[in-house]
């Protein structure tokens, strides 16, 4: 079957769209032409499908119909076992590396992982391509709190506590739950195509990175970066742990304000100020009540001391602070430090104490007196109860809160004052600064930088701790029967402090471990150079591909991952731990809206790689812009399937069109045709020329578009080239001399630049869309290796701009002849004559390619004239003008029956003058033009100003058939 394809621009053939193609066009059973030599030669059998006859991998466009999807795995595996994914040192020694950003272990498939992988994948294919050494190297992150809450789950369910079992009998049972479903997210990125070196896979919990945390732990202790202290952190009670900032999801949620009497000690009973308070239950830790100094309602009250309600007369000072907002409620601020982030840096700034009322389960402890023992929405209840009760109650009201909520468990998380592990940021921030100042760290694109820049220099001590069970223990031990606070020990190995203590304290002296884990961010901010080797420098892998290239993740992890990474590759190894930050965005739905269960607008990846393909699903996501947020959509996805397809079809008319692969003379003059001398362009025919500029024109364009990371660019500049220029103008250009009589002689030049062409657009692709472009490689006779590893295209190749300007003018005769025969309804089978005009120069290669301006425009050959001045019979034809210089002539006569469509046009004039009149007697009433809406009016004014356009132009029409039918 040969190739259907429609042409740009107005379609001759209304009933057309880009993916449904007029059947009548390519069918073998149109009825023959005057052209006979454009027969459609009955194709003979091929035995291109090499591969597939080989391993059984892959399958020919002259086999099947389209692309199958379910080919995708069995050309993965291929690949995989082929060894092609692991880097080849063979091949260069400037390797190209990127570190995956590892998912969680408990992860299944979502949007955020497909655009990850698409992008790394493009980039690791494109410098594969290019001969560079390429590591993609793989892993997963063991997901501290996400996995224990899973293990937790699932242990609940069989009535088993995590208490129950124990510390080391629970982490056995984690480790037998990662066995068995921790690969799950790795199987799912591998349906994707990323094309990892999966023998160097890493999980951060692996015996070699586990030592690089600790050696991490212990090189910042040395050095005075690590401390130990209380401070407030993100606590979350049902967890009993610290969380950091990035696992901590503010929702907006329907909350109540409730407005409390705290009354000013001796004073009389007016004195008092009213608390506005969206957490009543914390006044129980408030140390003061400030308002702003220029607030003259509350001015004569600074300085005095005001009660705390139902604490038995515990009094308070008031203070004056220019940060309280007197717009706020009632413009008066209670400082609960203890379980306000806000409240705790302005008590740590004016030195007022921190005050504690909840323990960890987010009960009320002793503090809260009667209180005690109650859950904190409990206390809520019971507390506001009793205010109402005592007459300190003043009102209630609907306020939106911004509620704190676990990204895990999703409970409200609390603030807490904690003693925890924290890392000291500034020192290791300023060297991550500089990085970027000095140019040694490139973040695309670059207006990150700025975010980048603010958040290192505002940065705050990093809490290290978590209170788990699974994930890297903290190398700290303390000594039986000392003060933890003051008497510990640092070390790689309990042997190591188990020596450090009896060295210190005597013989008998006893250790135990800190129960606590390290945040999995910490050993996360390891490893671009933990999974190479280090601290072991000189392991080969840490040698030859540290620092590594390329750094692509979520902008949204910017910094509590990437600058991480930064500032801990530049302590511990001296160098910034990759040269660029590609930052993507998020993927929303059609509609712009952020995915979500609970708008039920959730694109399963793995539904849509079965639906759509995963080409098709690659190609969609790797159109967007680096950093911002990419709209997803069925029509989107559908239209790109319809892309896959368009190629497949494109790889069956190549392979069709070719001689057999044992007609060993023709295929010696094929591959003798070179393409990269410019003497080779000028001895080609205009189209072949045209093609070929066009393709190199192309490479130099992608391939600097590859090197900027625009890739969005990339897609859209080769889509637009192999569909607009490849499928719909040159393969149609083509059957001009494919299946002219002069047999296969003719057709070589032909044959040679098809495949020329196509073997690049594949190449250019790849990255893309990896599994249709190597099947379809595959199926092409002469590969003497993958396409996966197949050299990139040669750039700075030959290019005529005078041919392109030529193939162009005819096109743009082209495309006139097909909007007047649309507009004059030409039925396609319809061959008509043409009179073209133009000067000599233009003529002479115009002629060359009568056979193809015949073929695209659907003219009569033996009936194309060309001359240099219009013809006799111009005033009873349509007139073109292509371009400046060129011209055409179509005879009325050849087009249409002129009596018969005169009677429709003159029906037609009859029906729009009827309109018309109507219009024009509504705009001449006064009552309608001063009574009615100005936009009716408006809308009447440009319905009659239109429909007198469209008469002026009927009639014209009418007047050149009548013409017309007068001279005949």
């Amino acid at each position: 079957m040969i190739l259907q394809t429609t042409f740009p621009g107005h379609s001759l053939w209304s009933s057309c769209s880009a993916h449904r193609l007029h059947p009548f066009l390519f069918s073998k059973r149109r009825r023959r032409s005057s052209l006979s030599y454009w027969h459609f030669n009955r194709l003979r059998p091929r035995l291109f499908a090499v591969a597939a006859s080989e391993n059984g991998v892959f399958t020919s466009p002259e086999i099947a119909k389209t692309f199958d999807f379910t080919s995708e795995e069995g050309i993965y595996n291929w690949w995989e076992s082929q060894g092609y994914f692991r880097p080849n040192l063979d091949r260069g020694s400037d390797p190209f590396v990127i570190s995956m950003p590892p998912p969680n272990v408990t992860g299944s498939l979502h949007m955020g992982h497909a655009m990850f992988v698409t992008l790394e994948d493009i980039m690791v294919r494109y410098h594969r391509m290019k001969g560079r050494p390429t590591l993609w190297l793989p892993g997963t992150d063991h997901a501290g709190i996400a996995t224990q809450l899973v293990v937790e789950k699932m242990l609940a369910s069989e009535g088993i506590k995590r208490v129950e079992l124990g510390r080391d009998e629970f982490v056995n049972r984690v480790w037998e739950w990662k066995e068995k479903y921790g690969g799950t997210i790795t199987n799912q990125i591998k349906r994707l195509g990323a094309s990892c070196d999966w023998n160097r896979e890493h999980f951060t919990l692996d015996e070699q990175l586990s030592r690089a945390v600790i050696e991490a732990f212990v090189r910042l202790h040395e050095k005075g970066l690590i401390y130990q202290g209380s401070y407030m952190v993100n606590w979350s009670p049902s967890l009993q742990t610290a969380v950091s900032d990035l696992e901590v999801e503010y929702h907006e949620e329907s909350g109540t304000l409730y407005y409390i009497k705290y009354r000013v000690a001796g004073g009389s009973k007016s004195d008092y100020l009213t608390i506005a308070t969206t957490r009543p239950e914390t006044l129980f830790g408030d140390v003061a009540i400030a308002v702003h100094p220029e607030d003259d309602r509350y001015s004569k009250y600074i300085n005095r001391m005001a009660i705390v309600p139902l604490t038995y007369g515990r009094h308070v000072p008031i203070i004056s602070d220019k940060h309280v907002d007197k717009d706020f409620g009632t413009g008066v601020l209670k400082i609960s430090p203890g379980h306000d982030h806000n409240d705790y840096n302005l008590a740590r700034k004016l030195g007022l104490p921190i005050l504690n009322v909840m323990n960890k389960d987010a009960t009320l402890n002793k503090v809260a007196g009667l209180y005690c023992g109650l859950d904190r929405f409990e206390a809520r209840k019971k507390l506001w109860a009793d205010l109402e009760e005592t007459g300190l109650a003043v009102k209630k009201e609907p306020h939106t809160l911004r509620v704190p909520r676990s990204q895990r468990g999703g409970e409200v998380i609390e603030p807490l004052v904690s003693k925890q592990w924290f890392v000291t940021m500034e020192p290791l921030a300023e060297k991550a600064l500089r990085a970027v100042e000095k140019g040694d760290l490139k973040i695309i694109p670059e207006r990150f930088e700025k975010i980048y820049n603010h958040w290192l220099s505002n940065i705050k001590d990093w809490c290290i701790s978590r209170q788990l069970w699974w994930g890297h223990r903290i190398p700290v031990w303390y000594i039986v029967g000392k003060d933890c606070e003051e008497e510990y020990i640092v070390a790689r190995s309990e042997d190591e402090a188990l020596r450090k203590a009896q060295k210190k304290y005597g013989r008998d002296t006893k250790i135990y471990q800190d129960p606590d884990v390290l945040d999995t961010w910490f050993s996360s901010a390891l490893w671009p150079f933990s999974t190479l080797g280090w601290p072991d420098e000189s392991i080969e892998d840490f040698k030859r591909f540290y620092p590594t290239t390329m750094l692509e993740t979520g902008h949204d992890i910017l910094f509590f991952w990437v600058a991480r990474m930064v500032m801990m590759g530049i302590e511990f190894t001296g160098t910034v731990p990759f040269k660029y930050v590609y930052l993507h965005g998020l993927i929303r739905d059609s509609q712009g809206r952020k995915m979500s269960k609970t708008l039920g607008n959730v694109i399963d990846p793995l539904d849509t790689i079965k639906e759509y393909g995963t080409d098709a699903l690659r190609f969609t996501i790797a159109l967007g812009t680096a950093g911002q947020d990419l709209n997803l959509s069925t029509e989107r996805l559908t239209s790109n399937k319809a892309f896959t397809n368009k190629l497949w079809n494109a790889g069956k008319f190549v392979l069709q069109n070719l001689p057999s692969e044992n007609d060993a003379s023709a295929w010696e003059n094929i591959l003798s045709y070179k393409f990269d001398k410019e003497e080779l362009l000028d001895k080609l025919p205009l189209p072949e020329c045209w093609v070929i500029s066009k393709l190199h024109l192309l490479i130099d364009t992608v391939t600097a578009s590859y090197d900027k990371f625009f890739f969005g660019d990339v897609g859209r500049e080769t889509y637009e080239f192999f569909w607009g220029d490849f499928a719909d103008w040159y393969i149609e250009a083509s059957k001009a001399r494919l299946y002219h009589s002069g047999g296969d002689s003719v057709a070589s030049v032909t044959q040679a630049v098809l495949l020329y062409v196509f073997e690049n657009i594949l190449k250019l692709l790849h990255p893309f869309m990896p599994f249709v472009t190597e099947e379809l490689w595959q199926a092409l006779p002469y590969r003497k290796e993958a396409l996966i590893i197949s050299p990139w295209p040669l750039t700075s190749l030959p290019r005529k701009s005078n041919s392109i300007k030529k193939f162009e003018n005819l096109q743009a005769l082209t495309r006139a002849i097909r909007n007047a025969r649309a507009e004059y309804s030409v039925e396609p089978v319809k061959r008509i004559s043409a009179s073209i005009v133009a000067n000599e120069e233009v003529t002479e290669y115009i002629v060359k390619e009568k056979e193809v301006l015949a073929l695209l425009s659907r003219l009569d050959l033996q009936n194309i004239h060309f001359t240099d001045s219009p013809p006799g019979n111009a005033d009873q034809s349509v007139h073109l003008v292509a371009g400046e210089g060129l011209e055409a002539y179509l005879p009325l006569a050849d087009m249409i029956d002129i009596t018969a469509e005169i009677q429709r046009l003159s029906k037609r004039l009859s029906k729009m003058q009827t309109e018309y009149d109507g219009l024009k007697a509504r705009l001449s009433s006064p009552k309608f033009v001063e009574k009615a809406p100005e936009d009716i009016v408006r809308g009447v004014q440009e319905k009659a100003a239109e429909t007198e356009e469209k008469i002026t132009l009927t009639k014209n029409r009418l007047a050149l058939l009548k013409s017309t039918v007068v001279v005949t």
